[in-house]
């Protein structure tokens, strides 16, 4: 009930944002912010694409949950395809209303989703990705393609039918490889290096059609001092790629 209650305050006041021409940036806490965040975006723009980095899908629901963490939920309760109704879902029953500024109540189409960086990815939610033909580039493809054609493939996949449509990105510090970001909750080793961790977010920001991003899970108590201070720099240096800092 409190993360429900937590994620519609944050609802409203990314839609409040959005509607005002502002960039909402969201900073974490874990990835069951992603509720509030998309939910609120899509209201004000429902056409958004999302880029999704992360270790996980986070396509979980509550009926195929093993542990029940709202965390790996966030694109599974937008997905009509997987949670028809979501007042059944205790805290989540404002969802399926409309908001204070008449938006209908969000979803998510799965050709407007694509993830970067998968690696541990749940039984069911290998099922529902392939089920939902949802472009995924996991951390074999980017091995095999490297980061730059990745990342092209998907922004082209996003903004082919619509080069102008809003993107956000949700950057879940997991994505990176615990060697370059320990201070998080579900690290998994074969992550993303320092530079392509970087380059996902310049390359995104460099497109031009960035209009809001988050980045999660970075949590500075599940490290040592250096491990701790590692990630945040690296969160920090995120942040900035993302407002359009680049080498030159």
């Amino acid at each position: 009930l409190e993360v429900g209650a937590g994620n519609a305050v944050l609802a409203d006041l990314v839609e409040s944002k959005l509607r005002l021409g502002r960039f909402p940036l969201i900073l974490g806490g874990d990835h069951s912010i992603g509720i509030g965040s998309l939910a609120g975006i899509l209201r004000a723009q429902p056409d958004t694409a999302i880029i999704w980095v992360d270790a996980h899908a986070d396509l979980n629901t509550p009926a195929v949950s093993g542990s029940g963490n709202m965390h790996g939920m966030p694109l599974g309760i937008m997905m009509k395809e997987l949670v028809p109704d979501r007042r059944e879902i205790p805290g989540l029953e404002w969802m399926e209303e409309t908001s204070s500024h008449g938006a209908a109540p969000p979803r998510l189409a799965p050709d407007s989703l694509v993830y970067v960086g998968l690696r541990d990815i749940d039984k069911d939610e290998r099922r529902f990705i392939k089920a939902l033909g949802i472009k995924t580039y996991t951390m074999y493809d980017i091995d095999h393609l490297g980061i730059g054609q990745v990342m092209d493939r998907a922004l082209e996949h996003l903004l082919s039918k619509n080069p102008d449509r809003p993107i956000h990105l949700s950057y879940d510090i997991d994505a990176v490889d615990p060697l370059h970001a320990p201070a998080t909750g579900t690290a998994v080793r074969g992550g993303l290096t320092w530079r392509e961790a970087h380059f996902v977010a310049e390359s995104v920001a460099k497109c031009g059609s960035l209009a809001s991003a988050e980045i999660v899970e970075l949590n500075p108590t599940l490290s040592d001092g250096q491990g701790a201070s590692e990630t945040i720099d690296l969160g920090h240096q995120l942040v900035n790629a993302l407002m359009g800092e680049c080498i030159l």
